[in-house]
């Protein structure tokens, strides 16, 4: 049976909604916010009402009286393992304060939450950003006063995965595979039957670089540099996170400007493009390491995943190890649309935060 259901995605200039009858797309928006706009509030949840009042114009002259369910992006919450889950009151009140950390996708869930409560109709988050699944000996970093995190694209990784094993004939369940997701930032996981057992934190830059961000780096010569500039730990995050990667060398974020630049004749972007390549099939051998050999598809999915001559540079690095599927782009409302329509059709029972740690 296919339900009505109304995806919310808040983001920092823009708010996306989607009204699905079960797969078929009803409705598609993107709202957009100016910067004036959003500069006018102080704090993040000040926007409630802002946003609220938009999606409710949004929808007005749509026929919503058959709405079953009403799901939102997921935020900053405590470490959770994946699924769909109702958004109770322990979450409401994690999202209201950023229990770990402050970002719009926090909205997510308290706007589908007040519109559900419109209709009287239950609202879920699926597979935030925060999902955590580490198995204990992936959280061991190496230093005793710091425990590796598990932050990454849970969104769009479990549900390539799932899309994969559909394709394959198999459950999720029931398969070994490893995800890359290829985006401003690259997140790779070992998906051990339907947990991602190890991740690198995308977040805040571990792992390969990528079009924004650093990635792992040589921590002595970090620190020597960081000490030298005596520059802030804002400042320091920035480097990490927003101008690391093609961004520190070349200036953009923009895979497509760098392919230009190579086809224009320049070696270095030639270089940085075959070195982000490289850094990526390091990561997913890792992932083959940690899986035991045992793989049953490695999955390369996200914006970058459209660039056949990235995707062919990785390629020739892993080849062998299992056959590669690629997923490009990422379509985050189907996903959280995916995750309430399966709820609803009774295919899972919808999961509990407790919000403790």
């Amino acid at each position: 049976m296919a339900f009505q259901v109304l995806a919310i995605n808040p983001g920092s200039t823009s708010t996306k909604i989607a009204l699905f009858e079960g797969k078929t797309v009803l409705l598609k928006q993107e709202i957009s916010h100016s910067r004036e706009e959003i500069a006018a509030f102080e704090t993040i949840m000040a926007q409630f009402s802002f946003r609220y009042n938009l999606i409710k114009e949004a929808l007005a002259s749509t026929d919503t009286t058959h709405l079953a369910a009403v799901v939102g992006r997921g935020g900053l919450l405590r470490p959770m393992a994946g699924g769909t889950y109702e958004v109770n009151d322990a979450m409401q009140r994690d999202l209201e304060v950023g229990i770990s950390g402050q970002h719009a996708s926090n909205l997510g869930g308290l706007l589908a939450r007040k519109i559900a409560d419109d209709y009287a109709i239950p609202a879920y988050i699926v597979d935030p950003v925060v999902v955590d699944e580490l198995a204990p000996i992936a959280r061991y970093s190496g230093n005793a006063h710091i425990e590796r995190q598990s932050i990454f694209h849970a969104l769009n990784q479990k549900a390539v995965a799932r899309n994969v094993a559909a394709k394959l004939g198999r459950a999720y369940e029931e398969l070994h595979l490893i995800v890359a997701h290829l985006g401003g930032g690259i997140s790779v996981g070992a998906h051990d039957r339907g947990r991602v057992i190890d991740v690198n934190n995308a977040l805040d830059g571990d792992g390969p670089m990528s079009p924004e961000r650093s990635g792992s780096l040589p921590m002595a010569s970090f620190l020597a540099w960081a000490f030298s500039e005596g520059v802030t730990k804002e400042q320091l995050h920035t480097e990490l996170v927003g101008r690391g990667g093609l961004v520190s060398y070349k200036g953009t974020n923009d895979l497509r400007d760098i392919e230009r630049q190579i086809k224009d004749g320049d070696p270095e972007a030639k270089a940085l493009f075959e070195a982000m390549a490289y850094q990526v099939a390091k990561e997913i051998g890792a992932n083959a390491a940690v899986l035991k050999g045992q793989i049953d598809a490695i999955v390369l999915t996200g914006g970058l995943a459209r660039s056949d001559a990235f995707i062919q540079e990785i390629t020739q690095y892993i080849h062998w190890i299992a056959p590669i599927m690629t997923e490009p782009g990422e379509d985050e409302m189907a996903a959280l649309n995916d995750g309430a329509q399966r709820i609803l059709q009774k295919q899972e029972m919808a999961q509990t935060y407790n919000g403790e740690e």
